[in-house]
């Protein structure tokens, strides 16, 4: 355990918000907090993330809102499983096999919503793509799962300034939060996930090299991908 976790004072609430350890001991609190439309902060397996119910257009709202972020800039998407992606996204087009060799993993895949995602329409108004993660970290898994949704997810910082791999990185937005869960000082850096477009049919485009870029061109190239080049 990190010592920035075994220092958390378990439930502390004061003008900053309230501080939970990430543990599944407090899951059922965090899948409260989502289905009532709240917005909460919580570790992934790269950065810290300011999560909501993704078809409540009111949490996604209010997560512009904190962040300072224009609403044409698209959020992604977590869910609890890899099987959970083809409620939200097209899938078929893809290699068979391709999702379960990339996630859970530091990687987001941007995908096809097409006519049957139940995402809300009001999520990225104007885009037919999603971008989807499954974070390889059980706490945020495990309240995607409970949500029975899937979880509109951002870096949890202020649009243009450095990401947060602890909790005090972003401790001047704690009160915009009902709970933020410490998962200790994230070890991957400040880089982020991998995201990768894969809207075209024996195509892929890394869109940022994040923190796993190498890794994932290797999966990708092992399924039969091709890199898309863009002309210039």
């Amino acid at each position: 355990m990190s010592q920035n976790l075994e220092n958390c004072h378990v439930g502390v609430e004061n003008k900053l918000g309230v501080v939970r350890p990430a543990t599944e001991e407090y899951a059922e609190e965090a899948i409260e907090a989502l289905k009532a439309q709240k917005v909460i902060a919580v570790p992934t397996d790269t950065l810290y993330g300011f999560a909501c119910d993704a078809c409540s257009r009111e949490a996604v709202n209010r997560i512009y809102e904190i962040k300072g972020r224009i609403h044409t800039s698209p959020l992604a998407i977590c869910v609890g499983d890899v099987s959970d992606i083809k409620r939200f996204a097209v899938t078929d087009n893809l290699p068979h096999g391709l999702l379960d060799s990339l996630l859970p993993g530091p990687v987001t895949v941007v995908l096809t919503r097409g006519e049957s995602s139940i995402l809300e329409k009001s999520l990225n108004p104007g885009l037919d793509s999603i971008g989807v993660r499954v974070p390889d970290c059980n706490f945020i898994r495990v309240i995607a799962r409970g949500s029975g949704s899937a979880l509109a997810l951002t870096s949890a910082n202020l649009s243009g300034q450095p990401s947060s791999v602890c909790i005090k990185d972003f401790e001047n937005l704690w009160q915009h939060c009902d709970f933020v869960y410490d998962g200790g000082e994230l070890p991957s850096g400040r880089a982020g996930s991998t995201v990768v477009d894969l809207t075209r049919l024996g195509k892929y485009k890394i869109l940022r090299p994040g923190s796993a870029k190498e890794e994932t061109v290797s999966i990708l190239e092992r399924h039969s991908l091709l890199e898309e080049i863009t002309a210039t």
